[in-house]
């Protein structure tokens, strides 16, 4: 009886190690899921967006003698940034720069864009653009959350994965990337009138 006692011991430190270890890796997968899912979100809103240039483009489009370059801008630059995919399994901090990039060229061209309607009063009157310009600005409050909890889930996962000593037994989990500012965004806007 008492030879078979450390054997016990140690099959029972075995089994917990074991337990703790797979609560380990099921948490990690939890948070991976979190962030992937926060992902998603951030993609839905930049195909809202993307899906109201369209409709403004088109808007735009019946102006009569509204500036063609601006317009082609815009198209181009929608077009360049839904060609950017990123793997939400892998997010690495440069694909998350080469997203972030094509998505500030949308809201360069846009603000363009807008700022070109301001000299064509009956296309700010016209009551189908209002609501794409409003709809466009909700958009972009969507955009700007679905980042900020993006960062909060990338922020969770990357603290629980790189933390000791969860990371002795993580990895095959890498960190993840975090959006950043675009580049010049801590700058005032010069406002003239």
């Amino acid at each position: 009886m008492r030879k078979l006692l450390p054997i016990g011991i140690i099959i029972a430190l075995v089994v917990i190690i074991g337990f703790w270890v797979i609560g380990i890796k099921n948490s990690a997968l939890r948070y991976s899921q979190a962030t992937e899912k926060e992902w998603g979100n951030v993609n839905t809103a930049y195909q809202r967006r993307n899906d109201l240039i369209g409709n403004l483009v088109n808007t735009v489009k019946g102006a009569a003698d509204f500036e063609k370059g601006t317009l082609t801008a815009v198209i181009e630059a929608r077009a360049k940034a839904t060609s950017i995919n990123v793997d939400p399994k892998n997010i690495s901090p440069e694909q998350l720069a080469q997203f972030n990039q094509a998505q500030s060229g949308v809201s360069s061209a846009l603000s363009r864009l807008l700022v070109t309607v301001e000299q064509y009063p009956t296309l700010k009157a016209n009551e189908n653009f209002l609501k794409l310009q409003d709809e466009l600005a909700s958009t972009e409050n969507q955009i700007l959350t679905a980042r900020t909890r993006f960062n909060e889930s990338v922020q969770a996962y990357n603290g629980y994965i790189l933390a000791i000593p969860n990371s002795w037994f993580l990895g095959s989990y890498k960190e993840k990337g975090y959006f950043q500012a675009v580049a010049g965004a801590e700058k005032p806007v010069e406002v003239k009138f």
